[in-house]
């Protein structure tokens, strides 16, 4: 199919990107940072850290990597941490010693862990503290040979260092005892590190910055091979498509999504940097009324989040005190964008919220909706520049016909390499002329704009025909006694499967009645639950996607 979303690009948006502008993400970071010596690059809790502070610990920490652990080049270094200060100083000294990062989830499972450092090789580890309890669990079982253990506050200015770490520690007991005596601290790195010569690394664009694990939620967890050009790459996709609205020195970006995810890993890590935004990261999104009290502090011109995160901040009570006047866009990524919440958040804030798509191995995004008022409710846009997307159906062959769906395939520079040490799952998703099949069912309409239908596995059969989860989600979730809903599959001996709902309410006054009659006025009868089950909470992700999973067993 011909690339017919070109006709309806957003202005001032180029069909394609300069890959020759930078050899690796080390460039990015030292530009960056040379342009905004004393701009204030990261915000947590209250302490600020400006580009020139994070660019000398960077160095400081690549130096402690060299000399200290004495790892080479190619060497793999796990980070586990929530959005902290410690996090983008780790990554940008792991790329200066020429290292591959392995982003870890905090809420791994001591078993997890294991699987996920023995499956990549990793040699050293930067640890939050509140989590070495489960390392030293399997550490002998690993390949590690250093761990550097953080506290939350390590970088606050003293007392408030102290103060915030005993707390953690003593009062909330927020940390499990742990007897790692060959641990370094994240202080003590710096501090070695600042004592040593930082000796430049030669990094191409074909070198490895990440091992990004995927797929822990539906079997196996893999490590997709992302390299710097792969990076690089979906860095300037989403410079190119941001740029009509955003400018350099100016941006103030709410982080509230854990940097070791990958939607803000590359958006927000690494793209905002590029502006010289400052990054507002948010530790604990959980904490709504701590979060809503950074978003009264730190004025955002910029937020990046998942439907449900949109959705919880507006549920709060709060929420309406705050001040939206500097905010440009709102970015919704990682799962399904309810219409109800989209269509909630522009009439509270008065911007606009705009859903992209994307998947970790493709580093992550592919498509946006376009930021300049173009852009279509309940589709994930459009392809950024330099890609290209097809359907295909089940036989493998292309799908033409517009409104006619089938499994969305991407090719693009930001395409993964395969997964790590993985050659048999490569090829079932890799093809040999480059194509990523993605898993997900999509549609194009005449205006070149793709809508995902839904995910492969996900999709309910009821009779012969294909219930997609997402539409029943949409239709219930604009019921407004609803506050969160997830459609899953369950057995019928009559139909094979029928459909089933489960609710949080909004109102406790919610039936199953008022379910299924406000089902019934959107969507046809073998579309309607036949079941709904009304819960406190949904099981999610660390990154608040729901595990539909975790519902159907």
């Amino acid at each position: 199919m011909e690339k017919i979303w070109l006709k309806n690009y957003p202005k001032g948006v180029a069909p394609e990107i300069n890959l020759n502008l930078y050899q690796n993400l080390i460039e990015v970071f030292d530009e960056a940072c040379h342009n905004n010596m004393n701009r204030v690059a990261y915000t947590n809790m209250g302490v600020h850290l400006t580009y020139g502070q994070v660019k000398t610990m960077a160095e400081q920490f690549a130096a402690f990597l060299q000399t200290e652990l004495k790892l080479k080049k190619g060497d793999r270094i796990a980070i586990q941490m929530p959005n902290l200060l410690q996090f983008p100083i780790a990554v940008f000294g792991a790329f200066k010693a020429g290292l591959i990062v392995v982003n870890t989830n905090p809420l791994y499972t001591a078993s997890e862990m294991e699987h996920q450092f023995k499956d990549a090789g990793v040699k050293a580890i930067v640890i939050l503290a509140n989590y070495a309890s489960h390392l030293q669990q399997i550490l002998p079982r690993t390949e590690i040979k250093s761990v550097i253990v953080t506290e939350i506050a390590d970088l606050f200015p003293f007392p408030k260092s102290l103060i915030v770490n005993s707390v953690v520690k003593y009062v909330k007991k927020m940390v499990p005892a742990f007897d790692l005596p060959q641990a370094y601290r994240f202080r003590q790195a710096l501090d070695l590190g600042a004592t040593q010569k930082y000796t430049p690394t030669q990094v191409q664009q074909s070198d490895i910055a990440f091992l990004q694990y995927t797929g822990g939620t539906t079997g196996v967890a893999k490590g997709a091979i992302l390299t710097h050009r792969n990076i690089l790459a979906n860095m300037l996709q989403i410079v190119s498509w941001m740029g009509t609205r955003l400018k350099k020195d100016e941006e103030v970006a709410l982080t509230a999504l854990p940097m070791y995810h990958i939607f803000s890993l590359t958006v927000n890590c690494l793209a905002f940097m590029w502006y010289g935004a400052r990054n507002v990261l948010i530790t604990n999104p959980r904490d709504i009324p701590a979060f809503i009290k950074d978003l009264k502090k730190n004025p955002c011109t910029i937020i990046t989040g998942v439907n449900t995160l949109y959705n919880a901040l507006m549920n709060s009570p709060d929420f309406k005190t705050l001040d939206f006047s500097k905010l440009k866009i709102s970015v919704a990524g990682a799962m399904a964008l309810q219409r109800a919440v989209c269509e909630r958040w522009r009439d509270l804030t008065g911007t606009i919220l705009v859903e992209g798509y994307g998947l970790t191995e493709a580093s992550p995004v592919v498509c946006v909706n376009p930021i300049d008022g173009g852009d279509k409710i309940g589709t994930i846009g459009m392809p950024v520049p330099s890609t290209e997307i097809q359907l295909i159906d089940d036989d493998g062959r292309e799908v033409t016909e517009i409104g006619k769906p089938g499994e969305l395939c991407v090719r693009g520079p930001q395409v993964m390499q395969g997964y790590w040490q993985r050659p048999e799952e490569t090829r079932q998703v890799l093809t040999a002329d480059g194509w990523l099949k993605t898993g997900d069912v999509a549609q194009f309409d005449a205006d070149g704009f793709v809508k995902i239908v839904d995910r492969k596995k996900d999709m309910i059969l009821v009779s012969g025909f294909n219930v997609y989860p997402n539409e029943v989600e949409d239709a219930i979730a604009s019921h407004p006694g609803v506050q969160e809903v997830a459609a899953v599959g369950v057995k019928d001996e009559h139909s094979g499967e029928v459909v089933k709902v489960f609710i949080v309410k909004k109102e406790s006054s919610l039936t199953e009645k008022d379910v299924i009659d406000h089902s019934r006025k959107s969507l046809t009868n073998y579309k309607v639950p036949k079941f709904v089950e009304f819960r406190t909470e949904l099981p999610k992700t660390n990154v608040g996607k729901i595990l539909r999973r975790a519902l159907r067993s």
